[in-house]
């Protein structure tokens, strides 16, 4: 599966902003999908996660009730809707995929991977 991510940009703190990731294949469904982001400097760190189907959704402490990761398996789209941003969320966000269930917050987990989108938030 090829991914590509878009959506980034500058935004204010407390701003909103909502990443897509747009994948090839017909078996989207097969995958489960992360959100990862590396900000500058750091480490790539978890975000977020969907399960195939969409009705479990994973998240990071220090996103929890700001972001809401979705799917929408007929376009191939998995989303990262982004609330109340702060300046600590600025970052590269890339998109995965991988056909495991298991240590989902992990990036090792993960066999694919979109080519990454920025996201500024300015305070």
């Amino acid at each position: 599966v090829q991914l590509q991510a878009f959506g980034g940009g500058l935004v204010q703190a407390g701003g909103s902003l909502r990443l897509s990731c747009d994948a090839s294949g017909r078996t989207f469904s097969s995958y489960v999908m992360g959100w990862f982001r590396q900000p500058p400097g750091k480490e790539r760190e978890f975000v977020a996660a969907i399960n195939r189907s969409g009705s479990s959704t994973y998240y990071s402490d220090s996103v929890k009730g700001r972001f809401t990761i979705s799917r929408d398996n007929a376009k191939n789209t998995v989303y990262l809707q982004m609330n109340s941003l702060k300046p600590e969320d600025t970052a590269v966000y890339y998109c995965a995929a991988t056909l495991r269930s298991w240590v989902i917050q992990s990036s090792r987990s993960y066999d694919y991977w979109g080519q990454g989108t920025e996201v500024t938030v300015s305070s």
